[in-house]
């Protein structure tokens, strides 16, 4: 009971998502599927599960595929929790997932150092905060360094490179996810 992986995977959030993306009533996509609109609602509300055939016409709809739609979907769950592994005493470094799924945002946990030497560039937004130690940053030719309870801001596409000052740094890394259109393409200047 609560673990993530073992509730059932429901496509109602990614039909109302990409529907909401796409700025369409039901009552659009019901009229593009065929589908009535108390069925649309009800799939949108895990009320019930769409046929093969009929989420392909919704996925049609939606100008998708039922392929996306599926893999755009999260267990039916709006809260997870997930728990530190208990080795606060270990400071070797490692990386951890702090959200599951498939989701608009992801958030890493970063203990110790890593490639310090590795380049970063992310599509999207992202946001950098220390929870202990001290990093050093560099981000469009200019260094930065952080402690404890900094953040760094990095709009998308930003190459950037960071590296643990102290052994014991924690980092925090949350992004607006790979899959999301979140910044359109910005002309150069």
């Amino acid at each position: 009971m609560g673990d993530h992986k073992e509730q059932p995977l429901r496509v109602g959030a990614a039909v109302r998502r990409r529907r909401r993306a796409l700025e369409l009533t039901l009552a659009v996509v019901a009229e593009r599927s065929g589908l009535s609109v108390p069925f649309l609602s009800q799939i949108e509300n895990e009320r019930a599960r769409p046929s093969r055939s009929s989420l392909e016409k919704v996925a049609d709809a939606l100008r998708t595929t039922a392929v996306e739609l599926l893999a755009a979907a999260d267990p039916a769950c709006s809260v997870d929790v997930v728990h530190a592994d208990g080795a606060e005493a270990d400071y070797a470094p490692r990386m951890r997932s702090l959200v599951r799924g498939h989701h608009q945002m992801h958030a890493q946990e970063f203990t110790g150092d890593h490639d310090a030497g590795r380049e970063f560039q992310y599509r999207n937004d992202q946001l950098l905060y220390v929870a202990d130690g001290a990093v050093d940053v560099e981000a469009e030719g200019r260094a930065y360094r952080l402690g404890r309870g900094d953040t760094l801001y990095l709009t998308g596409g930003v190459r950037h490179r960071w590296r643990a000052t102290v052994a014991d740094t924690r980092v925090v890394v949350v992004a607006v996810a790979e899959h999301i259109e979140a910044v359109q393409d910005r002309p150069r200047q």
